[in-house]
């Protein structure tokens, strides 16, 4: 698919002139963005892949229906949204059992939001989406380690473009477990794809990232992941193997042993990361950095201890098992966001030679994803597919992304507090 290079010209999200002020009018706007009365600018390009004209603009449409209803986007609320009634058959179709294919439309979304965003970072993150019943695509029991409890529902790994300011999802991947892919009626009646098979949290987390550089040809980006649970060995070696760089956010049990070669006097056994970084305090110093909006300065306390991390190399043992372990270089982070006496986070980092005040910024995108989900990507629709289908799933949550990035070049942090869910109603993300 042909996508326009970046243009110098344009202003990143989160500055002046990267606002549109205001309602704007019918015409074309600048570089060839469709301007429409209802006030937000649709790229065109971003549906260059569909093939066929009404495809095109039935994506465009349901882009500004996602942004025009109140409350759950369904497909019956985004329909009456830009063509009452008699769209509701047509919007269906159009999600659920139209033949275009979301990957294109992906690729342009990712390399739209590079150019607008600027990132210093990739940020990867896993949401669950409650569900009441069984029937949605991927439904099973999800535990969110955060809030110590099993909901049922779905569980989606979404890759977000992260800098200081904005951020905007590109790319997502929906876990299915053995339920769903062994079952050959359940995969019939959610149209799930031949091709679809298990896969593990970790490759998950690695694929939804590094698609973008691998299939789109993105530039590569320093990849953070945010999701507890992972496996760190296996999720490092992913992106080791990928040639791309990685900042891991690990729970406190993940056994690693201090680098001999760069600390010495240190035991070789593994231990648990939270007493490397409990029994080692004089590694711990005090940081400051002014964020790039408004130049805020900020503080903290940060611990940084070159490790060794236990990673199996894949492939290595008969029949394709595992092979040999290798001992990865890393180094462990501990981040202080007050007094208390263990780190608020801890983090694995392959990154070894950044400033330790360039790696505690770049932690720190995964807050503003987790703000823009909140405040944008809610209200776009994100969670709210209803339907049943696996295709349906995808395409919506891929127009509601693009939804999403529209919304920020628009400068629409907060929508109409009429838009905005009851207090309670929407789980946070599955960290």
């Amino acid at each position: 698919m042909a996508v326009r290079s970046a243009q110098p010209g344009r202003a990143p999200i989160g500055t002046a002139a990267g606002r549109v002020p205001g309602r704007t009018t019918a015409g074309r706007g600048p570089g060839g963005t469709a301007a429409l009365a209802d006030g937000w600018d649709v790229e065109p390009e971003l549906f260059a892949s569909l093939a066929r004209h009404d495809q095109r603009r039935m994506a465009e449409q349901y882009v500004r229906g996602l942004l025009a209803a109140e409350g759950r986007k369904t497909l019956r609320n985004v329909a009456e949204q830009i063509g009452g009634k008699a769209l509701q058959q047509s919007v269906h179709h159009f999600i659920t059992a139209s033949s275009w294919n979301w990957a294109p439309v992906r690729s342009a979304l990712a390399r739209l939001a590079d150019e607008a965003v600027r990132p210093q970072a990739w940020v990867v993150n896993s949401t669950v989406i409650p569900k009441a019943g069984i029937h949605s695509v991927g439904v099973d029991q999800q535990f969110l380690p955060h809030l110590g409890q099993t909901v049922n529902g779905q569980r989606a790994f979404g890759a977000w473009s992260a800098s200081e300011r904005i951020s905007v999802p590109f790319n997502w991947s929906l876990v299915l477990s053995r339920s769903w892919l062994d079952d050959p009626a359940r995969r019939s009646r959610a149209q799930i794809p031949a091709a679809s098979r298990a896969a593990s949290l970790e490759e998950h987390a690695g694929s939804v990232a590094l698609e973008a550089a691998e299939a789109w040809g993105l530039r590569r980006r320093p990849v953070v992941v945010d999701v507890e649970g992972l496996d760190a060995g296996a999720t490092a070696g992913r992106f080791a193997r990928a040639g791309a760089s990685l900042i891991l956010r690990i729970d406190g049990a993940t056994p690693l042993r201090v680098d001999g070669s760069l600390l010495q006097g240190y035991s070789d056994k593994e231990v648990p990361a939270l007493n490397l970084i409990s029994s080692m305090k004089r590694m711990r110093r005090q940081v400051e950095w002014s964020d790039a909006v408004g130049g805020r300065l900020h503080f903290g306390v940060v611990s940084a201890i070159p490790v060794l991390l236990a990673c199996r190399v894949p492939g290595g043992g008969p029949g394709g098992g595992s092979g040999a372990v290798h001992h990865r270089p890393m180094l462990l982070m501990g981040d202080w966001r007050s007094s208390d006496r263990w780190p608020s986070r801890l983090w694995l980092t392959d990154s070894r030679r950044l400033p330790l005040t360039t790696l505690l910024r770049l932690t720190r995108l995964t807050d503003v994803v987790e703000r823009d989900f909140a405040e944008i990507s809610e209200h776009t629709g994100v969670r709210d597919f209803a339907g049943r289908s696996f295709q349906g799933w995808h395409r919506h949550i891929t127009l509601a992304s693009v939804a999403h990035l529209v919304a920020a070049r628009a400068g629409a942090r907060g929508f109409p507090a009429r838009r905005r869910r009851a207090a309670g109603s929407v789980a946070p993300l599955c960290a």
